[in-house]
């Protein structure tokens, strides 16, 4: 298994308004970035999509250390959600869905076929890749409000 480091970051303009999310990958000193955003969403999503597209961008099932400044994403995937399956709550027809219960299942997914370390990291606060990150969302967040100024749909950044 390869070891990856993951570092993610979302960002929104208003909330909900348009958002961006930002990813870092890092295997044997080699670093890629990814970023991309939507028209029309809510930090926690961003949150969540950075975390995901990372995932994605995998091709094999690898050890990763992930890096994130929402507690939201840390907490949710790491403890929340087992109460969530218990009670039911991620079903596509629960009578009392969580929050982003699209985005819960598709993280839930793509994390099982990972050995994943969550790790929070306090952000604005000077770590140098979760600021990297934030660049790489706001960069998102730029192009979902130029997609929207023209009138195109949604943007994501190629992922090669």
């Amino acid at each position: 298994m390869a070891d990856i480091e993951l570092f993610t970051d979302g960002a929104c303009s208003g909330n909900p308004g348009p958002g961006g999310w930002g990813v870092i990958l890092r295997w044997r000193g080699t670093e890629k970035e990814l970023c991309g955003g939507e028209r029309g969403t809510t930090n926690n999503r961003m949150e969540m999509m950075a975390v995901i597209e990372g995932l994605r961008a995998l091709k094999r099932p690898c050890t990763v250390d992930v890096y994130t400044d929402s507690q939201y994403v840390q907490k949710g995937i790491t403890a929340w959600i087992h109460g969530w399956k218990k009670k039911g709550r991620l079903d596509p027809d629960s009578a009392n869905p969580v929050a982003n219960q699209d985005l819960w299942r598709t993280l839930d997914t793509l994390a099982a076929g990972h050995r994943i370390t969550w790790h929070w990291v306090r952000g604005h606060a000077g770590h140098p890749e979760n600021e990297r990150a934030d660049a790489l969302a706001r960069k998102g967040l730029k192009e979902a409000l130029e997609a929207r100024a023209l009138g195109k749909i949604d943007v994501t950044a190629p992922r090669d």
